[in-house]
């Protein structure tokens, strides 16, 4: 017998804190990892264009199982799906620090990523609805970027310490995100009974995103939140590269540091997205989202550390407020004809063939040895060209 949960309840429901709190922690240990296993990869000597591919291969798992994970969020409860995405998150970290190959390690936490991303984005639409979805949505990124804020500054911190023990400390945080989903209220199964057959099952998924990509609204959140997401993942590794060179800094922490700098202005730009924009209002983002790119382009000029946090935190602010309504669009619209659960695994799906394409562009750049600061600039220019181009487009629709 499924507990019942109202979708009209307060954003700070118990649901909504466990939700919280699991994805805090879920957040805080990808982060971590990362920077770890970056520092891994430099002390046993990998070259440096193979650092993007650490990214691309848990990108690819998002790809590989996007035609089944929407099924799986929308057929169990979600808060279990989450918590069993968390497990395999968590023997991905251990194995790495028991020495196995880290890119393996690292596929395995893809996996668990991927299955832990339309469960953790859905349960918002079965915990709250309307207005109250971009507020809850607001939560969940301020809690996804404080995250990555902290968690991003202590893998970089604890590697310079001890790399072993960074890792240690993402299992460590990935088994306390597996408790935190212990106390996620068991919501009733979104879409029960549907066929576990292979074939039945990838053509609803491509059924769903036929549906969602020719209906004007959720196409428009589904590039939008693409482009920028493959960004993000793109100027994380950028930066790896050029503090070195822009500032003359070789050690692990600095790169996340100015990670934190962006994450702190995600949290407030999504705060006063949350206030200003609703879902009638979603186009009031796109100044933001070109502005990110001019932003990345006067950033990637800088010699000196206060004007790269300053712009760094700015890019942030302008990311959160871009793309919160964006998604809460597609999870309301989503919601209403293909289910959450599919409509994020649709939206995954976009997101990291832009991630791989952004990041296997900026590898091969790397290994052809464009340099550094260069490509900062001309990432930057695209990316503000690339959202003005989907802005017009949308006002002409």
């Amino acid at each position: 017998m499924h507990k019942s949960v109202h979708t009209n309840d307060s954003i700070w429901s118990r649901g909504m804190m466990a939700v919280t709190a699991a994805q805090f922690l879920s957040a805080f240990a990808d982060n971590a990892l990362l920077f770890a296993t970056l520092a891994l990869l430099k002390a046993e000597f990998y070259p440096d264009w193979s650092q993007p591919i650490l990214q691309m291969v848990f990108v690819g798992a998002y790809i590989v199982f996007a035609p089944f994970v929407g099924q799986i969020a929308d057929s169990f409860p979600k808060g279990r799906v989450m918590m069993c995405a968390n497990t395999l998150k968590l023997v991905g970290a251990a194995s790495i620090c028991f020495g196995v190959n880290p890119f393996i390690g690292y596929t395995l936490v893809g996996i668990g990523a991927a299955a832990y991303s339309p469960a953790k984005y859905g349960i918002l639409g079965e915990l709250t609805t309307g207005d109250k979805l971009v507020k809850a949505n607001g939560l969940m990124e301020s809690s996804t970027i404080a995250a990555i804020l902290t968690g991003s500054v202590a893998g970089g911190v604890l590697a310079d310490w001890h790399v072993l023990a960074a890792l240690g400390v993402c299992g460590v945080v990935y088994a306390g995100a597996v408790a935190a989903n212990l106390f996620i209220p068991v919501l009733p199964v979104a879409r029960p009974g549907q066929s576990w057959h292979f074939r039945p099952l990838t053509a609803r998924f491509f059924d769903a995103c036929r549906v969602l990509w020719r209906n004007g609204e959720t196409r428009f959140s589904l590039l939008g939140t693409s482009m920028f997401w493959g960004a993000g993942v793109t100027l994380r590794f950028l930066l790896v590269l050029w503090v070195p060179v822009a500032l003359g800094i070789a050690d692990n922490a600095t790169p996340t540091y100015l990670n934190a700098m962006v994450a702190v202005g995600i949290v407030a730009g999504a705060g006063i997205a949350a206030k200003l924009v609703t879902l009638d209002t979603v186009a009031r983002c796109m100044p933001a989202g070109i502005l990110i790119g001019v932003g990345v382009l006067f950033f990637s000029l800088q010699h000196a550390l206060l004007p790269a946090y300053a712009l760094l935190m700015l890019i942030g602010m302008l990311g959160g407020f871009f793309v919160v309504p964006l998604n809460a669009l597609l999870q309301e619209r989503g919601k209403q004809t293909v289910g959450a659960g599919n409509a994020i695994a649709v939206q995954n799906l976009g997101e990291n063939i832009a991630m791989l394409l952004m990041l296997g562009l900026y590898s091969l750049a790397v290994k052809a040895g464009a340099p550094v600061v260069g490509i900062g600039v001309g990432f930057g220019a695209l990316f503000a060209l690339a959202i003005s181009g989907l802005w017009i487009w949308q006002r002409r629709r």
